[in-house]
Order: C-alpha cells, then sequence, then structure tokens
C-alpha cells in the first residue's frame, strides 16, 4: 500500500513540475523568453547543420519533417486532405471558423525550395487560422532539385487559380508565405499584377526571401554571427542554385524586390532581428511603401528566422500570429 501511494505521489510530483515548467518557459517575464532561447537551441543544434548541408537536400527534409512533429494543433482543427489538379494539398481549419466562411488564405511553405511540405507548416497555419477566423490551403508544389524554376511557381499560380474555379474572388483571398514561400507569394502576386488580373486582398510575408539571385543585403554579414539557423550566408547561392539553376541569366521575378512594387495588396512584413535575412525585408517594405502599397512591418528583437514555427513553445511566437491574425481580419472584411 505504501509503495503505491509513493508511485502515486511521485507521479503528481512529475506532473506538477511539469506544469510548472511548461509556465516557466511560456511566461513572458524573461526578455527573450526561456521558450525562445530553448527554441533557439534547438535550431542552432538541430536544424542548421542540417540547412548547411550543401551536397544534398534530404537532411533538411528529414529534420523538418522530424522537428515539426512536435508542433500541437489547436483543439479540434480539422485537417482536410484535397486535390488541386492532382497536387497535394491541405485544408486546415481552426475550430473558431466558420463552416460557411467564404473567405480563405492561402498558403506557401518554406523550406528554401527544396524542403518543407504541408506537414511541416501544418502546426503554423492552423494557429494563423485559429487567429484569423480563416480557413488556410497549403498547396504541396514541387520541390527542388527534382524539380527547378518555375515548377514552384507553376504550382503556386495554379492553387490561386484553382481557387477562382471554386467560387472564390480574388477579394475574397489573402496569400502568404514565410521564407522561399514569402519570396513564392511576391512572384505570384506580380505575376498576376503583370498579367492585369485582380490581386488578392492582402499579403503575409513571414521572414520572406526577396532576392533568391543577389545576396547584397548588408544583414548578410552584420546578422551571420547571431544567426542560428544561416551562419554561413556564402553558401546561399549553392543552396538557391537547386532551385534556379547556376550561373547565367534569371528571370527578373526571382528577385522580387527589384521589381516594381505597384499595385501590390496590404502587405505585413514579419522577421526577425537576428536573421541575415533581416534586409531582404526592410529593403522589400521601403520599395512598397515607396511604391505606394499599405505596408506594416515588424521587426522582432532577438528572434530568428521563421520563429514562429516554434509558437507551442514561444509567447513571442503566439504574439506575432495574433498579429498576423489581426491583419487579416481588417483586410478580409
Amino acid at each position: 500500500m505504501k509503495l503505491r501511494i509513493n508511485v502515486v505521489r511521485i507521479f503528481i510530483a512529475f506532473i506538477g513540475l511539469f506544469i510548472i515548467s511548461l509556465i516557466v518557459i511560456n511566461t513572458k517575464l524573461f526578455k527573450p523568453s526561456l521558450g525562445s532561447r530553448i527554441a533557439r537551441m534547438i535550431v542552432r543544434i538541430y536544424i542548421a547543420p542540417a540547412y548547411g548541408d550543401i551536397d544534398s537536400a534530404v537532411p533538411a527534409r528529414q529534420a523538418l519533417e522530424t522537428i515539426s512533429k512536435l508542433a500541437l494543433l489547436p483543439w479540434g482543427t480539422v485537417v482536410e486532405e484535397i486535390s488541386i489538379n492532382g497536387m497535394k494539398a491541405d485544408r486546415v481549419a481552426a475550430p473558431s471558423v466558420d463552416p460557411n466562411c467564404k473567405k480563405i488564405l492561402l498558403y506557401f511553405h518554406g523550406g528554401g525550395f527544396y524542403s518543407g511540405s504541408r506537414n511541416t507548416h501544418r502546426g503554423l497555419v492552423a494557429r494563423i487560422s485559429a487567429s484569423s477566423g480563416l480557413p488556410v490551403v497549403v498547396p504541396e508544389f514541387r520541390l527542388a532539385p527534382e524539380h527547378k524554376y518555375p515548377d514552384a511557381n507553376d504550382d503556386c499560380m495554379a492553387a490561386y487559380k484553382w481557387l477562382l474555379a471554386q467560387g472564390y474572388k480574388p477579394g475574397d483571398i489573402a496569400i502568404a508565405g514565410d521564407s522561399s514561400g514569402g519570396c513564392l507569394a511576391l512572384m505570384t502576386l506580380l505575376t498576376l499584377r503583370d498579367a492585369g488580373e485582380p490581386v488578392p486582398a492582402a499579403s503575409v510575408l513571414i521572414s520572406p526571401l526577396t532576392d533568391a539571385v543577389h545576396y547584397d543585403g548588408k544583414s548578410y554579414k552584420t546578422r551571420a554571427k547571431v544567426d542560428p539557423l544561416f551562419p554561413h550566408p556564402e553558401r546561399r547561392p549553392a543552396h538557391m542554385a537547386r532551385y534556379i539553376g547556376g550561373p547565367g541569366e534569371k528571370s527578373p521575378i526571382l528577385s522580387p524586390v527589384r521589381e516594381n512594387l505597384e499595385g501590390l495588396p496590404p502587405m505585413l512584413i514579419q522577421v526577425g532581428d537576428d536573421e541575415i535575412l533581416l534586409n531582404d525585408s526592410t529593403r522589400l517594405a521601403d520599395r512598397a511603401k515607396q511604391a505606394g502599397v499599405d505596408v506594416t512591418i515588424q521587426i522582432w528583437d532577438n528572434m530568428w528566422h521563421d520563429f514562429q514555427t516554434f509558437a507551442v513553445i514561444v509567447p513571442e511566437a503566439r504574439e506575432a500570429i495574433d498579429d498576423i491574425g489581426d491583419f487579416l481580419k481588417k483586410h478580409m472584411k
């Protein structure tokens, strides 16, 4: 009997310690939060080495798929696998989403054009769905190096046109993406505008890559020592070559920040202050504002590339996602 009581006490103590640990990790009493420090360590020790491999895309793919399994979806989230003209995709809806909602968010996942999937970003888009009240469609576009430019671009455009075919109006659609997915979102918007077609109602760009050809932002040098994910910016050309190919003339669309940005929809940009792509975002914001675009840029202190994907333990990430929800609610009325 005493042994059984002791076991129960140990179990209760363990649960209590676990709950206290979660509270401490998720509190914002510390700046940056303890949760962000833990996540940052995970990025530096586990994910960064995989993304540092310039010989194969497999390590990065495996690392991202594995770490994403730790992300918990909001209770009651509905994930439906759909087909976009044969391309697999997820439709993700938080329990707060109106089943009759006539608006939607089209989300392009990041991963350098060669990794990532609807699986790796399911936790993030589920939280964005909860904060915005919108269902989210995440297409699984083709990845490099098996598929080079313009395959992913074509798939993203096909996903947008598929939504139109389902009855959504351009004003009922918002486009979002992180990292290379942010680049695909920008390129999709520019392609639509250049074709004279109506653009979506809003765009959200998380740590976007805004130039896949030139790597001349000053943050490539000033943030290299503090960026936990990309400590070797000199390897960027080799990684990008998987999608855009080797040396030679490139399509201007691959450098969307250098394009005329006039006519793009209201834009929210979120970027960490500790990432080499910081200036990709700041230059985009400056050029978009000069072109008359309604731009909001948020630079998050002590945060790194795609920190929002660690929302399960990072309170700053949850706050950023809440801001995304507020932005989309404002522009998707």
